[in-house]
């Protein structure tokens, strides 16, 4: 007897992670957009890079949903369960992230990122 519970929480989370990934490419292109005139080049560079860290989120979410679902059917265990790579790497990125704008708001002032234009 499989100790599964198909109550679909493999699929609501790779939802929420789907979620994230989305939230991250949203944020990454405002952000390129509201530093475009603190940071010139720079920003569109960081944008960039934000946005290609939210493809590769959501296709590691989506690997990792496949394994997990996979895993769970087939014998109702997750083995050594998924690794924590995927949550470890956006953990740091939102700390970078969260730096570098504490850094941008503590060097131009919020009243110059919003006004400059």
């Amino acid at each position: 007897m499989s100790r599964f519970d198909p109550g679909l929480q493999p699929e609501r989370t790779a939802l929420a992670w789907r979620r994230t990934a989305v939230s991250v490419l949203v944020g990454s292109a405002a952000g390129g957009r509201l530093l475009a005139g603190q940071l010139g080049a720079g920003a569109v560079v960081l944008g960039i890079a934000g946005c290609a860290f939210a493809v590769w989120l959501h296709a590691a979410a989506g690997a990792r949903a496949r394994r997990t679902s996979r895993a769970l059917a087939r014998d109702g265990h997750l083995g050594r369960g998924p690794d924590g790579r995927v949550l470890a790497l956006t953990c740091a990125f939102s700390v970078l992230v969260g730096a570098f704008a504490v850094s941008v708001v503590l060097g131009h002032g919020l009243s110059g990122i919003l006004t400059s234009r």
